[in-house]
């Protein structure tokens, strides 16, 4: 299974990162033990509010692409799942 995963910082600024993986444990924690690459590195802990499955590594890939590239897609979803965003 491929996992399209939506993580909410747990400190002042919420900050959320939305990424794909097939293994959303593992991801999980090196999010939180290395931080989460260029943008979102440091002491910042991740958690995680929202995921999708899928049985396909490029139906995962297009979700993740559609919420980080089109504004309309994310904030539908963000919408959606606002109560889980608030810590």
């Amino acid at each position: 299974m491929y996992y399209v995963y939506v993580l909410v910082s747990n400190d002042k600024d919420r900050k959320t990162y939305v990424g794909y993986t097939s293994n959303l444990k593992r991801r999980l924690r090196e999010h939180n033990e290395n931080g989460s690459g260029k943008h979102y590195t440091g002491k910042r802990k991740w958690i995680l509010v929202y995921y999708e499955a899928y049985r396909s590594e490029q139906d995962a890939k297009e979700r993740e692409v559609k919420l980080k590239q089109r504004g309309s897609s994310k904030h539908s979803l963000m919408r959606r799942i606002s109560n889980s965003l608030k810590l």
